[in-house]
């Protein structure tokens, strides 16, 4: 049987590997710090394999560098001993939730998420800080080596120190923000599946910067666009008033995004003005001069500012439904090859008046336009009125994104006051704007993760976009416990689940019953479940009898060891679990017999019979928890013969 590893993967390790794979002839050896020969990567060779010129020294090229930024990738890729540790008193709906709440250091959290969530993440939204010179950043601990790193990383837990103020008197004052965020984005880029995309607020302290960052994590191919967020209609300024910030936005791979077709956003008040005209159908049976009528008294009544009557020339209909008479003269460009084929009109039987410019459309296209039922042609009472295409609000109720939009900062303030109170939590982010983002990237049940969760705003903005679609999108929020200094909320993340807390509630009394999925596991990052022996067995003697030596430490529970287990095979934290007695030991069953966890002792062979029967794909014991040697040697061998596909292992 295997032994579990219990950290976080080794990227520089599975970045050799892949590399080995395509280049052979270029993986050599070299000693590490402790004198072992390891793979290594010869860059020299490397380089004139991917390239199509003789390569003799460095090359210039063109890239951001900064103090540290090697170091930075450095830690990206050193593997961590850390746990997550459920919190089912803090957690809401725990049992039944498909949501996670993580407290603690976004650098740890992404590390341990890279093989449950790798590839799997469909949005990426955070508000990282803006580097104001008065806000804090995280301080990532680049100086010791990944074999020192990982044992010091299974000792300690304190967060106390991980955030320091980035004042502007500091002389690596941006060197510092981008060796912060670097090695996040790097790790973040690995959860994404291939058609996913990331969305990050910055202002202009750090916008130029992220943006290279970006280009070099993400590809500049892959770049969408840098939207412009105006959240005020004033600012004070001795030169130019800064009333907006910036929302950047990567893909993972442009091209599979656009497999799946362009991003559209509903028009803002079509969905209203499609509903209306619904209700004039029915009320007045189909009349459709009448629905004119309607339509026209019904648009006047609305208010300049209201987005409804933005479309207004929306007032004729037919069996198909609302439509605009639009234009389909060809544009004034000078060809004198325009379509200019008769159409005739379908009462006079004379052919209509033509535009001095031509048509639009071809003959064919117009052929095939008049022959549909009913006809998308609109012609006016008689030929000498220039006839129209019919354009229709529900095939064109939607657009692009606008790379500028305004949205006042303020109601997300007053909405975030009314769930935990005022003054707790400055400038948090509109729900509303998150939610169109959410609406126009993914799908019903797409994974959502923010690693800068702060007041909590896009796990509220997932609530409301399920809330709206009946859909079941999940979230991933990760908030470091930043501390208030004050008693009510003590640290930043109480402040998230309160929110979160109560904005399920908000969701539950709207909707009259529970039905939603309003929860979340609060699960926080810890020291790892086993002892420093686990990680150093060369400590101990290598028999079988000192392998019996419990290597767990003793404030941990079973549930605690098994999403350990969860996280070191690779499978989704929010999963169903549910837990059986088994000959007198407590079994813990993850997504029906997927996974099979008991960290009982005394277990013997009836037992590992009895749980064979279950024929569990996976199942792992405590490697202590044996009732004698015998048992443990003979556990493969009864699972091969009552449940062959099962994987084994311990911890």
């Amino acid at each position: 049987m295997d032994k579990l590893k219990m950290h976080s993967p080794n990227l520089t390790e599975a970045n050799i590997a892949k590399l080995a794979e395509l280049f052979p002839n270029c993986i050599t050896e070299a000693r590490d710090a402790k004198g072992e020969l390891k793979k290594a990567i010869d860059f020299d060779l490397l380089r004139q394999e991917l390239s199509t010129f003789v390569v003799e020294g460095p090359q210039e090229r063109f890239q951001l560098n900064w103090p540290g930024k090697r170091e930075a990738l450095l830690t990206a890729n050193q593997p961590i001993a850390k746990t997550l540790r459920p919190f089912r008193e803090e957690s809401t709906n725990f049992d039944t939730t498909k949501n996670l709440f993580i407290e603690g250091d976004n650098l740890d959290a992404l590390k341990l998420l890279q093989e449950a969530y790798l590839g799997k993440v469909k949005m990426i939204y955070i508000d990282p800080p803006y580097n104001t010179g008065k806000d804090f950043i995280y301080k990532d601990d680049y100086r010791t080596d990944a074999d020192d790193y990982l044992q010091q990383s299974s000792q300690t837990h304190a967060e106390e120190g991980r955030l320091v103020a980035n004042t502007e008197a500091n002389g690596r004052f941006h060197s510092d923000w981008l060796s912060m965020i670097y090695p996040r984005l790097k790790l973040a880029r690995n959860l994404l599946r291939d058609d996913g995309a990331i969305f990050i607020s910055i202002d202009d302290n750090e916008a130029d910067n992220l943006r290279k960052v970006c280009d070099e994590v993400f590809g500049e191919e892959n770049f969408v666009g840098q939207i412009v967020w105006q959240r005020s209609k004033k600012g004070d300024s001795k030169l130019i008033a800064k009333v907006h910030e910036y929302i950047l936005c990567y893909v993972r791979n442009k091209d599979a995004v656009l497999v799946n077709g362009p991003w559209r956003r509903p028009k803002e008040g079509a969905d209203q003005v499609l509903e209306k005209y619904s209700e004039l159908r029915a009320s007045l049976e189909s009349n459709h001069e009448a629905i004119r009528a309607e339509m026209q008294a019904w648009y006047k009544k609305l208010s300049s500012d209201d987005p409804r009557k933005a479309h207004k020339h929306y007032n004729w209909s037919d069996e198909r439904g609302l439509y605009f008479a639009a234009d389909f003269a060809g544009p004034d460009d000078g060809r004198e090859s325009r379509p200019r084929h008769d159409i005739i009109h379908p009462v006079t039987g004379k052919s209509c008046k033509k535009p001095s410019t031509g048509w639009r459309w071809d003959e064919a296209k117009t052929k095939w336009a008049l022959a549909q039922t009913p006809p998308r042609i609109h012609f006016g009472p008689d030929e000498t009125t220039i006839p129209t295409r019919k354009s229709y609000l529900f095939e064109i109720d939607s657009e692009p994104y606008s790379s500028v939009f305004y949205r006042d900062g303020r109601s997300a303030t007053l909405e975030v006051e009314e769930l935990i109170g005022k003054g707790w939590f400055p400038f948090p982010k509109n729900t509303d704007v998150l939610s169109e983002l959410i609406e126009l990237v993914t799908k019903p049940d797409d994974i959502i993760l923010d690693f800068f969760a702060g007041s909590g705003s896009t796990g509220h903005a997932v609530m409301k976009v399920n809330l709206a679609h009946g859909s079941q999108r999940r979230f991933v929020l990760i908030q470091i416990p930043e501390a208030t200094g004050r008693a009510e909320y003590s640290t930043i993340a109480e402040i998230t689940k309160k929110r979160l807390r109560e904005a399920g509630k908000k969701v539950v009394v709207s909707i009259g019953s529970a039905s939603m999925d309003v929860g979340f596991r609060v699960m926080k990052i810890d020291t790892s479940n086993m002892k420093e022996v686990y990680y150093t067995p060369d400590v101990v003697s290598q028999d079988l009898l000192s392998d019996q030596v419990d290597n767990i430490r003793e404030d941990r529970s079973a549930e605690d060891l098994l999403f350990q287990v969860l996280l070191d095979w690779g499978v989704d934290l929010a999963l169903p679990i549910s837990q059986q007695s088994i000959a007198g030991k407590t079994v813990f069953f993850v997504d029906g017999n997927a996974l099979a966890a008991c960290f009982d002792t005394g277990i013997d062979e009836d037992f590992v019979k009895a749980l064979a029967g279950y024929k569990p794909l996976r199942v792992v014991f405590r490697d202590a928890g044996f009732a004698s040697d015998s048992v443990k040697i003979n556990v493969e061998q009864v699972f091969k013969l009552l449940s062959p596909v099962t994987e084994i292992k311990t911890l």
